[in-house]
């Protein structure tokens, strides 16, 4: 338990710091953050999961790109869900999950 609540907020700090460096993408505060860390992680686990699988073979010949797009997909839907989180455009959303994703794999 106190290992899932340390990823939890490691999460949100990873989101938090993510927006701070992303132009474009906003937090309203920390909390904000580890909820849009809890939602893009539960909305990547599905979602991102069933659109991968369906479009493996596009994936595959596009070398990964196909995924990174999904990402992007995934961060949208997650500020269409989350108050607070705001992004601003394609360009703004590619950025921030890859700054999530280093930041995520730093900590």
């Amino acid at each position: 338990m106190l290992k899932f609540i340390l990823s939890l907020i490691i999460s949100g700090i990873a989101v938090a710091l993510a927006s701070y460096f992303t132009p474009g993408v906003s937090v309203d505060g920390i909390w904000t953050a580890i909820i849009v860390a809890v939602v893009f992680g539960l909305v990547n686990a599905f979602v991102g999961t069933i659109l991968r699988a369906i479009t493996l073979p596009l994936n595959f010949l596009t070398l990964g790109l196909v995924s990174f797009i999904i990402t992007i997909l995934m961060v949208f839907l997650t500020d269409r869900w989350v108050d607070g989180f705001t992004t601003s455009g394609w360009i703004s959303a590619a950025i921030f999950a890859i700054l999530l994703g280093l930041i995520n794999g730093l900590l």
